[in-house]
């Protein structure tokens, strides 16, 4: 998982201001002693507005809070152990109409039966999370070599719960994804940023991630893996040249930390058919390959592509279009389709071709994926996304798009149409304002409290 996004820590909500010092009368001898006052009477107001700005809090804090979760076998001895958030935004139909449901792991998760440490080399650890009306989360977590990683992300959905999808039956759905989180036995893998796992109708996204598989002592190992957008390196120099390949560290120690290379450049590029334009697309184009090394460790090659050395080419017809950009030995084809029945084009594959870096053991590298259905907008429309897209292509290879545009086949001369926003843009727009809105409400419970209070400190008092 990729993501550039920051998430801050989970955070405490501030205590509300002290209310003012009670009024005191003067103590001088000239005038009459006042009378000791009456034992006071429970505020229920005040008792009232503290329980509604606990509420608020606790609003907040679910907004932010991580969830802890525990593996353990059957004589009780822990395997796994993960501390994340995680939040889910699913796209569904309600009455023939697209909606979305934005929700998260809640607190109250539960880890479920079917989760397992493994039995050797027949089966492999597994986290189940069950929540609400028949949701679960699953991990499975598989190791290779000196390393461990999460094989394979798997979400089951339940539309029929009317609590999250309204006016949906369509029953329990399943959507499943190739994870790249990775990490050293016995170190704890940790990332703050946001990484997002885009599935079908589906995207996923964990922050505040701390996680083990593999324990031995039942406890998380002191040293860790970061993920590549945690890490920040004191001594290596931002490269001049777009391609950085990353070698692995040894198992002694967490891997050295590396510089990430910066985002791509947004290049224009376009398709000329029989019929005038029939693809127009500005993006950033980034290739991430994950590769095997000659001493038999693993490797990543990261490519960015210069726009202004990279050719495109391509061809089209009433119900098929390819892209095709060539930047130094690497090559990415676009392959897109049209479905004539709900008159929308979408990225149906991927085929990529390289050269990888001289340490790897093959350094001819090339894959493909025909089964995609990513960038989808209805025709004479155009698909945007500003934020990073990952089209994973294989287990090894990942595509990852920036600041996208794209329109294929209905073209009015070198413009694009009306923009659709993809839903990773959506999800980025809800967040701050659920937030925004949870705090508001917090400040206006603070301020009536503060008025309150305020208004009873001079109850009871004579004006002298």
């Amino acid at each position: 998982m990729t993501g550039r996004g920051r998430r801050d820590s989970p955070q405490r909500c501030a205590p509300p201001p002290p209310l003012p010092r009670r009024f005191r009368p003067c103590s001088r001898s000239v005038l009459p002693p006042v009378p000791p006052r009456p034992a006071p009477v429970p505020d229920m107001a005040r008792t009232q507005g503290a329980r509604q700005l606990l509420a608020a809090a606790a609003l907040l804090g679910f907004l932010q809070a991580s969830s802890s979760f525990e593996v353990k076998d059957q004589s009780g001895k822990i395997c796994i152990i993960a501390d994340m958030t995680v939040a889910f935004s699913v796209e569904y139909k309600s009455n023939g109409q697209k909606e979305f449901a934005h929700f998260f792991l809640p607190q109250n998760a539960t880890v479920g039966p079917q989760s397992s440490c493994g039995k050797g080399n027949t089966s492999h650890p597994l986290l189940v999370l069950d929540f609400g009306a028949g949701h679960s989360l699953s991990l499975n977590f598989s190791e290779h070599a000196d390393k461990y990683q999460v094989e394979e992300l798997v979400f089951h959905y339940n539309l029929s719960d009317a609590t999250l999808f309204h006016n949906s039956t369509a029953g329990v759905k399943k959507v499943s994804h190739k994870t790249i989180i990775q990490a050293y036995i016995g170190t704890k893998y940790r990332c703050i940023s946001s990484e997002q796992v885009n599935m079908k109708n589906v995207n996923v996204t964990f922050s505040n991630v701390t996680l083990e598989a593999y324990l031995t002592n039942g406890t998380l190992s002191v040293n860790k893996t970061e993920c590549t957008e945690d890490m920040v390196s004191t001594t290596a120099v931002v490269p001049t040249t777009p391609k950085q390949t990353t070698s692995q560290v040894p198992t002694t120690t967490s891997p050295v930390p590396t510089v990430s290379p910066s985002n791509p450049a947004v290049g224009k590029y376009n398709v000329t058919g029989p019929n005038g334009t029939c693809v127009l697309a500005y993006m950033g184009l980034q290739l991430n390959i994950t590769y095997l090394k000659k001493d038999e460790k693993m490797g990543l090659d990261v490519l960015n592509f210069i726009p202004h050395n990279t050719t495109s080419s391509g061809r089209c017809n009433n119900t098929s279009a390819i892209l095709n950009l060539t930047f130094e030995k690497t090559r990415v084809i676009f392959h897109f389709a049209l479905n004539a029945t709900a008159e929308k084009f979408f990225l149906q594959g991927v085929n990529v071709s390289t050269t990888l870096p001289s340490e790897a053991k093959d350094p001819r590298f090339e894959a493909s994926n025909n089964t995609m259905s990513e960038l989808r907008a209805t025709v004479g429309n155009s698909y945007k996304c500003t934020a990073e897209e990952n089209l994973q292509v294989t287990d090894k290879a990942l595509v990852n798009v920036f600041n996208v545009q794209i329109q294929v086949f209905k073209i009015d001369g070198d413009k694009f149409g009306a923009v659709e926003e993809c839903q990773l843009d959506e999800n980025n727009m809800l967040i701050p304002i659920i937030v925004g809105a949870a705090l508001a409400g917090l400040v206006l419970i603070v301020l009536i409290a503060y008025l309150i209070g305020r208004k009873r400190s001079h109850a009871g008092y004579q004006t002298i």
